[in-house]
């Protein structure tokens, strides 16, 4: 399981948004678990809590951080479901993303105007009461595919990309955007 804790100051109305991992899936999930988290970070998101996961995923994320900026920051939890009971009682709305939930076109101007969002994506079959706890439950897409571009999308669509002009404090190194080629900024640092 994998929370997500997403605050964005460049919005007009700052959003806060968290992500759930439920379960993984042993060996194809450390790289899938380790790509949610990538995600989460470069969509503007602060943290992230897991559960069942390999320690060096932590690891992997400190190091982007102190190169690529940030204070990205990763932290292992027990119990998914008190997570969410106590989100609930924040005021987070819970989104679930299933494909069998309802069209993301339908639902993203309603989920946008929310404050406080828990997002849950599955690693594995979702339990059922996560069906039930969802106040939201959002299909990106109708058709098997990547719970990593499902979580993208979502993101996305309730920030109308607004979370790509956020910029990462203490960075090493930093793209400049170019037409053609690569352009990396270096800052030289003192040991």
């Amino acid at each position: 399981m994998i929370l997500t804790n997403l605050k964005i100051k460049e919005l007009k109305r700052p959003m806060e948004i968290e992500v759930v991992r439920i379960g993984q899936r042993l060996v194809r999930d450390d790289r899938v678990t380790t790509h949610v988290a990538l995600v989460s970070r470069a969509f503007g998101a602060s943290k992230i809590f897991m559960t069942e996961v390999n320690p060096e995923i932590k690891d992997t994320l400190r190091k982007i951080n102190e190169t690529w900026g940030g204070n990205f920051t990763v932290e292992f939890i027990e119990k998914w479901k008190s997570v969410i009971k106590k989100k609930k009682e924040d005021n987070f709305k819970i989104v679930h993303l299933s494909m069998y939930g309802e069209k993301i076109n339908e639902v993203q101007e309603k989920i946008r105007k929310e404050e406080k969002l828990l997002v849950v994506v599955g690693a594995e079959k979702v339990p059922r009461e996560i069906y039930e706890v969802a106040d939201y439950n959002v299909g990106v897409g109708s058709q098997p595919h990547s719970e990593i571009s499902a979580l993208a999308i979502l993101l996305d669509r309730i920030q109308t990309g607004q979370q790509f002009e956020k910029e990462f404090p203490n960075a090493k190194r930093k793209i400049i955007p170019t037409k053609t080629g690569k352009n990396v900024q270096v800052k030289e640092t003192r040991d």
